[in-house]
């Protein structure tokens, strides 16, 4: 468990490391996850090595919202104040997003030419 964890680190410091020296938009941790993914697929086993411990991590995955949870206890105040615009942000976001998303799937289906997509 300790060798996946320290991998897992690792892919998530290298990631960090390139975004911060490059001044990349994307986050650390996302270019992290990149360089996991490529690993996996090219180093032989492993995923099966890693195996036991993601499983372990996702399983309490959960635990990890409960600071969020806090930060938004501890700024309710905030949050009634600025509850209108938040959820027009909110909806207004998840809208566009839905919107986005199904522009794209038309516009692979025409690009490959299925019809009954």
């Amino acid at each position: 468990m300790i060798h996946a964890l320290t991998i897992i680190l690792c892919c998530q410091l290298v990631g960090e490391a390139i975004s911060r020296t490059l001044l990349l938009p994307v986050p650390g941790p996302v270019l992290g996850m990149a360089i996991l993914l490529v690993l996996c697929a090219t180093v032989p086993g492993l995923a099966d090595r890693l195996r036991p411990t993601t499983t372990g991590i996702l399983a309490n995955l959960s635990l990890l919202f409960v600071p969020a949870g806090v930060g938004v206890v501890g700024h309710l105040n905030t949050f009634g104040a600025e509850g209108p615009a938040l959820a027009v942000a909110v909806i207004v976001s998840t809208i566009a997003a839905i919107s986005a998303g199904a522009l794209a799937f038309v516009a692979v289906a025409k690009l490959t030419g299925r019809k009954n997509a």
